[in-house]
């Protein structure tokens, strides 16, 4: 089902940010800030994200009102405000607070 691929999709995009948070101080100086690396990586997040939420609008699902990069927005936010070490299991929670948010009738 398209909001099941949906939700582990977004599943997979938090472990990704755990893991970013691990690895990043160490990539750090041998990528450094490049540009082009990071706008490839938005695209291809972004792209893969619109695709999951169009497929779930189109299952009625989803409302096809929200822009689906606000929910990436709002993971990466709650990992960069939480300095807990659980924001992990948050975000996670999140995940279906979203997609239970972003259900037609909401």
């Amino acid at each position: 089902m398209p909001i099941d691929a949906l939700r582990a999709w977004l599943l997979l995009f938090v472990d990704a940010i755990a893991a970013k948070k691990i690895i990043a101080p160490a990539l750090s100086p041998v990528v450094g800030g490049h540009p082009a690396a990071i706008e490839a990586s938005y695209a291809s997040m972004h792209g893969a994200i619109r695709a999951l939420a169009r497929r779930a609008v189109q299952t009625g699902d989803l409302r096809k009102d929200l822009d689906p990069v606000d929910r990436l927005r709002a993971l990466v936010g709650v990992s960069n405000v939480a300095a807990s070490p659980d924001w992990q299991r948050s975000a996670r929670r999140l995940v279906d607070i979203l997609i239970a948010g972003s259900r037609p009738g909401t």
